[in-house]
């Protein structure tokens, strides 16, 4: 290693592992404490926007993810009980274009897999599973990551990548105040074969309804097609992604919808449930030689798909920050944090507008959900929605 400085990463999600990687790549030692029993992710997509997917570019993970990824060549809103389909943009060779380079929907088990081969390529013994960390002691020269075991381990920084029940929040920052939003989600996966061809297409779907949405699109090289619905009912208030729910269940909480949405429902192979929580992003991220980074500081509603976006882009410019300025990482920490706060708030808060927009009562009436929908996703509406996102360029912003 070209650097003294010894960073400690507690969590091996997809936003811990790329900053992991970011700072490995530029001579950073790094350690990381992953809770799990072994590596492995949760069986959803994910949506990687330009802005993500410029960072897995720079980290040199593009013919991996492409290996993996399916490029998507748009994306459309479809209305919940006619069907009636509204193109929203292009995102094929005009996000290239725009952007220079795709819009790519993954697998999130394969996007975790790529970025931990990346990080044992630079470091074998790096990510240490069954791990568990509980909480922190630091001083002037340096901070200790306590484990659920009892024992503790040195080093220069701490990154609490522990997620939205993280524990180096809680020590950091208190208790944060979830409040429930009223609905719940569904997700699912379904083997494409078993769809007709207008559902095996490589766009991102968004069926809206008065009173729940659903998304869909496909992933795994487009053997899977990913399915998350939104529904408003307060009897499930369950924050865990890994509860799991009945076709029967999914299927009544769609009743009515259209007949593409009732053989979706039921083709998926495991359906799971989830309550969603609104939770104001913090402002304040590090304390001396602690910070956080993605669910653990920002969590989101999963309205604007860049979730694992932002905790991408959080993991890169951490790197970026501590390389820079390794002899100080507690001013290398207060930099990145200044960098990304305002960002990471402004996509928490325009995710959570997106709730009203996708669950409208003129949804109800055919008529009047025409024009809802012409007047809300009008191609300049659309712009202003999204190419400040896709925009941002996470490799080579000011730090």
């Amino acid at each position: 290693m070209n650097s003294k400085l010894h960073v400690l990463i507690s969590g091996g999600g997809i936003g811990g592992l790329t900053g992991a990687l970011a700072l490995l790549q530029r001579g950073v030692d790094v350690d990381v404490f992953e809770q799990a029993q072994e590596l492995k992710e949760i069986g959803a997509g994910v949506q990687l926007g330009p802005n993500a997917v410029r960072v897995l570019y720079a980290l040199g993970l593009k013919d991996a993810v492409e290996k993996l990824a399916v490029q998507a060549s748009g994306k459309e809103i479809r209305i919940w009980s006619s069907g009636k389909t509204t193109p929203l943009f292009n995102l094929g060779d005009e996000s290239v274009e725009r952007y220079g380079v795709p819009y790519l929907l993954m697998h999130r088990a394969d996007l975790h897999q790529v970025l931990v081969d990346a990080v044992r390529a630079c470091k074998a013994d790096a990510i240490h599973i069954a791990s568990r960390g509980t909480g922190f002691r630091q001083d002037a020269d340096g901070v200790e990551l306590i484990l659920e075991d009892g024992t503790s381990v040195r080093g220069d920084v701490l990154v609490g990548a522990d997620g939205l029940h993280s524990r180096i929040r809680r020590q950091l920052a208190g208790e944060d105040k979830a409040t429930f939003t009223g609905g719940m989600c569904w997700r699912g996966m379904i083997p494409i074969d078993r769809l007709p061809a207008h559902l095996r297409r490589p766009v991102g779907a968004n069926w809206i309804g008065p009173r729940g949405h659903i998304i869909t699109y496909p992933v795994r090289s487009g053997r899977l097609l990913n399915f998350v619905g939104h529904v408003e009912r307060d009897d499930w208030q369950v924050e865990s992604w890994t509860e799991p729910g009945t076709i029967a269940e999914c299927a009544a909480d769609y009743q009515g919808w259209h007949p593409d949405v009732q053989l979706m429902i039921s083709n998926i192979e495991h359906p799971f449930k989830w309550a969603l929580f609104l939770r104001s992003p913090l402002q304040k991220w590090s304390d001396g030689r602690v910070t956080l980074l993605g669910d653990a500081c920002h969590s989101t509603l999963p309205y604007l798909a860049q979730g694992a976006n932002m905790a991408i882009e959080d993991g890169y410019v951490l790197g970026r920050a501590l390389a820079q300025e390794s002899t100080d990482p507690v001013a290398a920490l207060l930099r990145y944090e200044k960098a990304r706060v305002e960002r990471t708030t402004r996509i928490v808060n325009k995710s959570a507008e997106n709730l009203t927009r996708f669950h409208n009562a003129q949804l109800e009436d055919p008529v009047l959900a025409d024009s809802y929908t012409s007047a809300e996703w009008d191609p300049a509406r659309i712009r202003e929605r999204y190419d400040w996102l896709f925009r941002y360029d996470a490799v080579n912003v000011e730090i």
